[in-house]
């Protein structure tokens, strides 16, 4: 079932399970606060077990692109359609969260980013393809991240 990500009261609902289920918390109401700032869109997340064509779609991308294959569980996910882009979200047990930007109209404009959550050490499947730059967020404390940018159609 869906349910409404509050950016003012950050609740770690549906991420228990994570060792770091309060920075990735905040890492998903930092989302929210995101698309609510710029979009005016509320952020929804659904769990996992109810997306798994999300997941399976962005497992496609990862391997076909890069090689790469997360190990973590997957906990929740979010899809957006804001401006001719597709975002899809998934928040992993690992408290790593990563997002896929999708324009459907400019396949130059495509990408998947990685974002660790605060204390968090990059997983195996990353370590040594990226670098992680450092960003500070009042919400989920030091947010670790990365991209690349999408060649191919998916």
């Amino acid at each position: 079932m869906k349910h409404k990500v509050d950016f003012r009261n950050i609740a770690v609902t549906g991420l228990e399970s994570s060792p770091f289920a309060d920075k990735l918390a905040g890492l998903r109401a930092n989302e929210a606060r995101y698309f609510m700032n710029k979009y005016k869109v509320e952020f929804e997340v659904s769990p996992a077990k109810e997306s798994k064509d999300r997941i399976k779609w962005v497992n496609k991308i990862l391997k076909d692109e890069r090689n790469i294959e997360i190990l973590s569980t997957p906990l929740e996910t979010a899809e957006t359609f804001v401006e001719n882009i597709k975002w899809i979200f998934i928040f992993y047990e690992s408290g790593l969260a990563i997002n896929v930007l999708y324009t459907l109209d400019d396949p130059k404009k495509r990408a998947v980013g990685f974002k660790l959550s605060e204390g968090m050490d990059v997983p195996k499947e990353l370590e040594g393809k990226f670098k992680f730059a450092r960003q500070k967020s009042k919400l989920a404390g030091i947010i670790r991240g990365s991209f690349f940018i999408i060649k191919g159609e998916y």
